[in-house]
C-alpha cells in the first residue's frame, strides 16, 4: 500500500471498530447493550492495535492528525508528507463512520435519545467547561505522544511488535483519563465521524454540536506538540 492508502485504511479500520464498539454499548437493541465503559475501553484498545498493524509497514501508522503534526515539529516527519497524511485520515475516519453507520442502521432508528446517536459518532465532555474539556484532551493527547514516543522505534516506523503497547497506552488513557470528555486525543477521530453525523440520514439525530467541536481537533494537536517538546527534553 501507499502510504496514502495504508493511512486511510487504518483510520478507517480504526474508527470501524473503536465507534462500532460504542454503538455496540450504548444503541437500542443491541446484543452489547449496556456493555459499559469497560467494554468501549477495550474496544478502542484493540481497534487502535488492528488499524496501527495494518498501516504500520506502509505509512508508520499515524492513524491521527496530531501525531503526524506532532512528529513533523521535531523533525521525524516530513512536513510536505503532513497534508497527504491529513486528508488520508480524515477520508479513512468518514469510511469507518459510515461503515458503522450502515451496520447499526436499525439501532439508530430505534434509539431515541439524540445525544446516544452523537456519542457513536462524536465525543462531548460529562461537564461542559470548555477551557477544562480543552486542557484534559491537551493533557491527555500529550501524555499519550510521550509515551508513544518512547515506544516507537527512531525510524519512526512501527511495526507490528510495537502495535499492542500504543494499544495498552490508549487502553490505559481511557481507563484513567477518559472520563471528562471521551479522550479523543485524534482529531480524525472526532471531526470525520462528526461530519458523518451531521450527512448521514439518521432519524431524530439532533443537533452535531460544532460548537464544541474545535475542542478535540485543536486540544489533542496542541497536547501532540507539548508531548513531543516534552519528550525532546526528556531524552
Amino acid at each position: 500500500m501507499t502510504p496514502f492508502i495504508a493511512e486511510m485504511v487504518g483510520t478507517a479500520l480504526l474508527i470501524t471498530f473503536g465507534n462500532g464498539v460504542v454503538a455496540n454499548v450504548i444503541l437500542s437493541k443491541t446484543k452489547g447493550n449496556g456493555g459499559g465503559l469497560i467494554a468501549i475501553t477495550f474496544g478502542w484498545a484493540m481497534a487502535v492495535f488492528i488499524g496501527v498493524y495494518a498501516a504500520s509497514g506502509s505509512s508508520g501508522a499515524h492513524l491521527n492528525p496530531a501525531v503526524t503534526i506532532g512528529l513533523a515539529v521535531i523533525g521525524k516527519f516530513e512536513w510536505t508528507l503532513v497534508p497527504t497524511y491529513l486528508v488520508a485520515q480524515l477520508l479513512g475516519s468518514l469510511i469507518g463512520s459510515l461503515i458503522v453507520w450502515m451496520i447499526y442502521r436499525e439501532h439508530f432508528d430505534s434509539t431515541e435519545d439524540p445525544e446516544v446517536k452523537l456519542a457513536c459518532f462524536a465525543t462531548s465532555p460529562a461537564i461542559r467547561n470548555t477551557s477544562q474539556n480543552f486542557a484534559t484532551e491537551l493533557l491527555a493527547t500529550a501524555i499519550f505522544m510521550v509515551a508513544i514516543l518512547f515506544i516507537v522505534k527512531p525510524t519512526n516506523t512501527l511495526g507490528s511488535v510495537d502495535a499492542l503497547p500504543v494499544a495498552l497506552v490508549v487502553l490505559a488513557i481511557g481507563l484513567s483519563l477518559g472520563g471528562p470528555t471521551g479522550y479523543a486525543i485524534n482529531p480524525a477521530r472526532d471531526l470525520g465521524p462528526r461530519i458523518m453525523h451531521a450527512i448521514l440520514p439518521i432519524k431524530n439525530k439532533g443537533k452535531s454540536d460544532w460548537g464544541y467541536a474545535w475542542v478535540p481537533v485543536v486540544g489533542p494537536i496542541c497536547g501532540a506538540i507539548l508531548g513531543v517538546l516534552i519528550y525532546n527534553k526528556l531524552v
